[in-house]
């Protein structure tokens, strides 16, 4: 998926920016793809299961997920698939912001488990489901407490508004942090594609670096916010649990 994200700081300091961005969604315990695409082994383009489900860089991959959606309630049926929205390693460097796992029953999603990354080497999850665990529509709105230190520009307070529109095509997510007149407006969309060695290829031509991009983009924003005047907080305590 060819991504278009957006990220807009609100309050006394505004702050923008709009990137493109390469994601996969792919079905971690089956993921099959081009030549150029690989699982658990280096390739131009790869998905490791370490990177993902639990603690950063020893994941468990959707065994995890899976347990966690089981202790919130969630009970497995057979016409439930797990996802992974997330960025690919290239040339075996990786890093995301964010990435989610996602049940999908149908062409319906029940859950989502957004796994945030810091620049830190550090990582948190945040649960997000409706009661019941009912389809979640795009008109849902699914609230969390803050509990992650992300940026060192913003503190660790408020909440994060979830919101998903998911379809056979096309995938956009969204996501508030809500902190007083205070906050940001994040937000990924774009059109699902089969993956091929042509679009891989031309993923790597096009936005060059991978992860390294990522985090290049990352770090010239954080010093655009400091030429603005944006007070620096020092790195807190991560939370206790890896998911709330």
């Amino acid at each position: 998926m060819a991504a278009n994200v957006t990220h807009a700081r609100r309050g006394r300091l505004r702050h923008a920016f709009r990137y493109g961005v390469d994601y996969l969604l792919l079905a971690p315990d089956h993921a099959q793809g081009p030549r150029l695409f690989s699982r658990d082994r280096f390739n131009l383009l790869s998905c490791h299961s370490r990177d993902h489900g639990g603690l950063r860089g020893s994941g468990q991959g959707s065994a995890w997920a899976w347990a966690q959606l089981a202790q919130a309630g969630l009970k497995r049926r057979p016409d439930m698939a797990m996802a992974l929205l997330t960025q690919p390693r290239l040339l075996g460097r990786w890093f995301t912001p964010v990435s989610f796992w996602m049940v999908l029953q149908g062409d319906r999603m029940v859950a989502a488990i957004a796994e945030v990354n810091n620049t830190f080497g550090q990582r948190h999850s945040y649960l997000c489901h409706l009661p019941g665990f009912v389809a979640i529509g795009p008109s849902d709105t699914i609230t969390a407490a803050k509990a992650f230190h992300v940026s060192p520009f913003q503190d660790v307070s408020g909440d994060y508004r979830f919101n998903f529109a998911v379809a056979p095509d096309r995938l956009a997510i969204r996501i508030s942090q809500i902190d007083g007149p205070n906050g940001l407006d994040a937000a990924m969309s774009g059109a699902l594609v089969p993956l091929t060695n042509r679009r891989a290829l031309w993923s790597c031509l096009r936005r060059p670096g991978g992860s390294l991009r990522v985090l290049a983009l990352i770090y010239w924003n954080a010093l655009r916010l400091k030429l603005k005047g944006a007070a620096y907080r020092p790195l807190p305590a991560p939370p206790d649990q890896e998911i709330s």
